[in-house]
C-alpha cells in the first residue's frame, strides 16, 4: 500500500501552469516544484515571466522554463506543446490559471463595469483569454496527454464560478444607483464557463486515463483597498480573505495521485463564504 506521504509526491512529472507570470501562477509552480515536479511557466508577459521563474528558480535550485505564448493563438499554444515535447518528451499536468481580471472602475460620469455599458470588445477579450484560451490549451496538451494515456487538467474558476457576485462590495456613497460600480459580467460568466468545461473534459479523455477537476479559490489579499477587504470578510465564515500560498494544498491534492479517484469535481476553498 502506498504511503500518504508518496501519494502528493509528483517527482519528474511535467506540469505547464498558464498564468504563469501572475500572483497565484508562480504559487501553483512553487507547490508542483516542491513536490519534485518540473513546473513550466507560460505567460504573455516575458517581463513578469521571468520575474517569477528567477525567483522559483533561487528558491528550489531549479532552472525554470518558460513560454511567452498568447493562449487566445492556438498556433502559439502549439508551438508552446512542441517546445514541452522537445525538452521534455511528455506533458503531465496542465493547470489552466490564465486569465483577465476586468475591473471594476469608471471612466468619466459612466462606469463601464455596468451590464448597460459594458463594450462588447471587452466580452470578447475576456473570454478568449479565460475560456478560450482554456480551450485551446486543454486541446493542444489534453490531446497529448490522451496520448501518453495519462494526465491531469486543472481549471482555476472561482468562487464567483459557483455564486454570484456581491455587489454591494463594490458600492461607492454618494453615487447614483445607475452608476455604481459593480464586478464585470464576464469575470462570473468565464469562471462559470471553466466548471462546464471541467465536467466535459472529464469525461471526454476518461478512457486514456486524463482526469480534469477544477479548483474555485476565494479572494487572494492582495493590496487591495481596506474598505473593500472590510466588507469582504463579512461575508467569509472564517473572517478574513486567503494568503497567496493557502491554496497550495489544494492544488497538490488535484495534481497528484492522491486525487485519483477525483474527475470531474470542484473543489471549492473560499473560507466558508459560498456555505452562507
Amino acid at each position: 500500500m502506498t504511503s500518504v506521504g508518496a501519494l502528493f509526491r509528483l517527482d519528474g512529472r511535467v506540469a505547464v501552469v498558464t498564468g504563469g507570470g501572475g500572483l497565484l501562477g508562480y504559487q501553483h509552480a512553487a507547490t508542483i516544484a516542491g513536490l519534485g515536479g518540473l513546473p513550466i511557466l507560460l505567460d504573455i508577459d516575458a517581463q513578469a515571466l521571468a520575474a517569477n521563474a528567477a525567483r522559483l528558480a533561487e528558491e528550489t535550485g531549479q532552472q525554470i522554463l518558460t513560454l511567452e505564448a498568447d493562449i487566445t493563438e492556438l498556433d502559439a499554444v502549439v508551438a508552446a506543446a512542441e517546445r514541452v515535447q522537445a525538452q521534455y518528451g511528455r506533458v503531465d499536468i496542465l493547470i489552466n490559471n490564465a486569465a483577465r481580471n476586468p475591473k471594476v472602475e469608471s471612466v468619466g460620469d459612466r462606469d463601464f463595469s455596468r451590464l448597460e455599458h459594458f463594450p462588447w470588445e471587452q466580452w470578447q477579450l475576456d473570454l478568449n483569454v479565460g475560456l478560450g484560451g482554456a480551450f485551446n490549451c486543454a486541446k493542444v496538451f489534453g490531446a497529448q496527454m490522451a496520448r501518453q494515456e495519462r494526465g491531469v487538467i486543472v481549471n482555476i474558476a472561482s468562487d464567483l464560478g459557483v455564486i454570484a457576485p456581491d455587489q454591494r462590495l463594490y458600492r461607492v456613497p454618494g453615487r447614483e444607483a445607475e452608476q455604481q460600480p459593480v464586478k464585470p459580467v464576464t469575470y462570473s460568466v468565464v469562471k462559470h464557463g471553466l466548471i462546464g468545461l471541467t465536467k466535459y473534459l472529464a469525461t471526454y479523455w476518461c478512457e486514456q486515463g486524463v482526469r480534469c477537476n477544477a479548483l474555485s479559490p476565494g479572494g487572494v489579499y492582495a493590496g487591495q483597498n481596506d474598505v473593500f477587504v472590510s466588507k469582504l470578510k463579512q461575508l467569509i465564515p472564517l473572517g478574513r480573505m486567503a494568503e497567496a500560498d493557502e491554496y497550495q494544498g489544494a492544488i497538490a491534492f488535484l495534481c497528484s495521485d492522491a486525487s485519483s479517484y477525483m474527475n470531474g469535481a470542484n473543489l471549492v476553498v473560499d473560507g466558508g463564504r459560498s456555505a452562507w
